[in-house]
């Protein structure tokens, strides 16, 4: 019996069937073809018109500055991806976490590609803690905690000493301890990568303006007035678009307490949860490496109410395209991510095997 030949014929049958549940026509004659190695895959969440040449989302610039002229249709996901000739491929999830795991669990299963080696990079905008972040700066995540799975009552009807209406799962009252994740709720990525990762793009050079330094003077805290960094710091994924003081508040106490104290709020997202539940399966299924997984989050506006306005009048202003760093946080995310993606695709027989963690622990 010659089971190569029967293995091979395996292979076509599995990628045909996922085609069909996928509703991707692929020719005969590709039906066999060896799928295409992908080195790089950056995550985008939205983009606000067409992917070139307009007003620029999340992905625009990773298009036209790294020429992802390559573009799939993806029938089962959000948006087409985009791809060149490098091993760098994009794509647009969507906002929200639902959106986020459908996407990524499309491509994942996507027979066409071959994810096995590639290294994974979210790389979008968020609302950054004053305390943490300024307005433009960029947050490597070691922690991405979510903020949905809970309980909730209204505040107004919270029980006297309670901080906040929301209640861990599973528990009685606001942050009850012993802590309990539920699955799906915490993700510690790979500290090593994440720190080689900061360490290769801690000095990116980031643009400041009058415009940035007038909008961040309204805010108090310990990083708002510092002009654009690159940091460390962890983020709340949740679907709910919140804001204001007491807000963050809440975030900065649910980071810690879900990580063991470990994790220290900096940013909040809407879609990150999704995304890395969907790596964590594909990576049980061994089409992707957790270990390559990356959270980039940049600061288009900041998470709470300016000095001398309330929370729903400063909510009303936060809208994609009229955040007070929108133009930067975009500039931001291209700019330090597309270091690592620089560093990765230029230097690819060093990293094809051996992630940056696993390289670093040999050198010592």
């Amino acid at each position: 019996m010659d089971f190569p030949i029967i293995s091979q014929a395996m292979k076509t049958l599995v990628s045909t069937f996922l085609c069909a549940l996928l509703g991707i026509a692929i020719p005969a004659r590709a039906q066999t073809a060896r799928p295409i190695a992908v080195k790089v895959v950056v995550v985008t969440t939205f983009e606000v018109g067409a992917d070139i040449g307009d007003k620029p989302g999340e992905l625009q610039h990773w298009v036209e500055r790294d020429h992802l002229d390559r573009v799939y249709p993806l029938p089962a996901g959000y948006h087409p991806i985009r791809m060149n000739s490098d091993g760098e491929l994009a794509i647009v999830t969507g906002q929200g976490t639902a959106h986020a795991a459908a996407t990524i669990m499309a491509l994942g299963l996507d027979p066409r590609f071959d994810l096995t080696h590639a290294y994974w990079l979210i790389a979008a905008i968020a609302g950054g803690c004053p305390q943490r972040v300024s307005l433009g700066s960029a947050a490597w995540a070691r922690w991405v905690v979510d903020g949905d799975l809970a309980y909730e009552i209204d505040e107004r009807e919270i029980p006297k000493g309670w901080s906040t209406g929301y209640v861990p799962l599973g528990k009685d009252y606001p942050f009850e301890r012993p802590a309990d994740p539920k699955p799906g709720q915490v993700y510690a990525l790979n500290r090593r990568l994440v720190n080689w990762a900061f360490n290769l793009t801690r000095a990116t050079p980031l643009e400041d303006s009058p415009q940035l330094k007038a909008a961040r003077s309204q805010f108090d805290g310990a990083a708002a007035q510092r002009p654009p960094f690159v940091t460390e710091g962890d983020e709340i994924s949740a679907s709910t678009f919140w804001h204001g003081k007491l807000m963050d508040e809440w975030a900065a106490q649910w980071v810690p307490y879900f990580t063991g104290g470990q994790g220290v709020f900096a940013t909040t997202a809407m879609e990150d949860t999704g995304a890395l539940q969907s790596l964590r399966f594909l990576a049980r299924a061994g089409r992707v490496d957790w270990r390559r997984v990356m959270v980039l989050r940049t600061v288009s506006n900041f998470d709470q109410q300016p000095r001398g306005m309330d929370a729903a009048d400063s909510l009303a202003m936060q809208r994609v395209g009229k955040y007070a760093a929108y133009l930067p946080a975009l500039e931001t995310a291209y700019r330090v991510g597309h270091v690592v993606v620089n560093e990765l695709i230029s230097h690819w027989p060093q990293y094809e095997d051996a992630v940056p963690e696993a390289l670093a622990a040999e050198s010592r």
